[in-house]
């Protein structure tokens, strides 16, 4: 999946400089690692490949259900299972436009594809995609709740719907618009396939230590009396928006299919209502105090989470100067910082986004609480 910010090609940056100031890869107990802004987990499932526990957390459903599914242990017996049920699941049978037209459902379908969607003509996906889309995640429902699946099962399989309509979304990689003519990848028929050789090098070496994931605010997530841990030592790391970008709207899309909860949608776009989920990390005049907050409710609760180192991903393009960063880090305990150059996330080629540079510097600021 095409995603703003992710940390995929810095993986062994990350990994080199947390573990410099944790040395924690070496240790028999290793802390547990928190990935407070998970996205898709790209980070959080490579140190559940080291052997970590992991706790992942994001304020988008979408995120929670690709890190579900991520942190999922595939196993000889489950992989049989669910290699039998997405095969079913590519082979359903899809009702035509005037049976469709007769059912409550099939919200993909007639909002975000061409004849679907009437009036608003939207071309997120084909008239063919949108519906067999819905056709599967009905389907899906229904497996979860007749009891033939489990919840993580349910879980993994809608990780791998999300990864395979995105495949053929008719976009610029984000939601914010959909193109005006059907390129050439969206007009592949969606199938879906199991994940596991794109992010799971050898099943039977992934750890069976529990994982988490949470769908809250990671403010709110410190907050809670009840999220205990119980090793020690623990990292929590940052990866939050860096510029004015709310990801809810540019991923909206993604968030209806993975809830399916038939919202009310809004102009031309057909956005959703994101009012709960929107950063304070994307505003200048909030977003000191949003990661003021969260260090401070590290501290409060240190008895509980027991972290003890905090990283945060930033670059020089970002809302808050390295400067201001290291200034608050600093009340809070040791600083130090790493920097890696590499190549710009391209979302689309509007004008407005067009930059002179063809690389930003990647700041991994740290802090070891007193």
């Amino acid at each position: 999946m095409n995603y703003i910010g992710s940390k995929h090609s810095l993986l062994n940056f990350l990994h080199e400089s947390i573990e410099k100031v944790s040395h924690s890869n070496s240790l028999e107990n290793k802390p547990t690692f928190i990935d407070g802004f998970a996205g898709t987990g790209a980070v959080g499932l490579s140190y559940k490949k080291k052997d970590y526990s992991v706790i992942a957390n994001d304020i988008q459903y979408y995120s929670f259900v690709v890190n579900k599914g991520k942190l999922f242990t595939l196993t000889k017996k489950n992989k049989i299972k669910l290699g039998k049920i997405i095969n079913q699941l590519n082979t359903l049978n899809i009702p035509n436009n005037s049976e469709i037209s007769e059912l409550s459902d099939f919200f993909v379908y007639k909002n975000y594809c061409p004849t679907g969607s009437e009036e608003k003509n939207r071309m997120y996906f084909t008239d063919e995609n949108g519906k067999k889309c819905d056709a599967i995640r009905i389907e899906l429902n229904n497996l979860k709740y007749s009891g033939k699946i489990t919840e993580p099962e349910f879980f993994y399989i809608l990780w791998c719907l999300l990864e395979a309509i995105d495949k053929v979304a008719n976009t610029a990689s984000v939601y914010g618009a959909y193109l005006k003519k059907f390129k050439k990848s969206a007009l592949k028929s969606i199938h879906l396939k199991l994940l596991e050789t794109d992010f799971i090098e050898n099943v039977e070496t992934l750890n069976l230590l529990e994982n988490f994931v949470y769908n809250t605010s990671i403010e709110k997530l410190l907050e809670n009396p009840e999220f205990i841990i119980t090793t020690k030592n623990n990292i929590l790391y940052l990866d939050p928006p860096y510029n004015q970008r709310q990801y809810a709207p540019n991923y909206h899309v993604l968030e209806t299919i993975a809830k399916y909860d038939y919202p009310e949608l809004r102009g031309k776009t057909g956005l959703r209502n994101y009012t709960e989920q929107k950063s304070e990390f994307c505003s200048k005049r909030t977003v000191y105090s949003a990661l003021t907050h969260i260090l401070e409710n590290t501290v409060k609760n240190r008895k509980n989470n027991k972290i003890k180192y905090i990283f945060l991903s930033y670059n020089n393009e970002g809302l808050m100067s390295p400067e201001s960063i290291q200034e608050i880090f600093e009340s809070f305990g040791k600083y130090s910082i790493f920097t890696k150059e590499y190549g710009r996330f391209k979302a689309d080629k509007t004008e407005n986004r067009n930059h002179t540079a063809s690389s930003v510097v990647e700041y991994l600021h740290c802090v070891i609480l007193d």
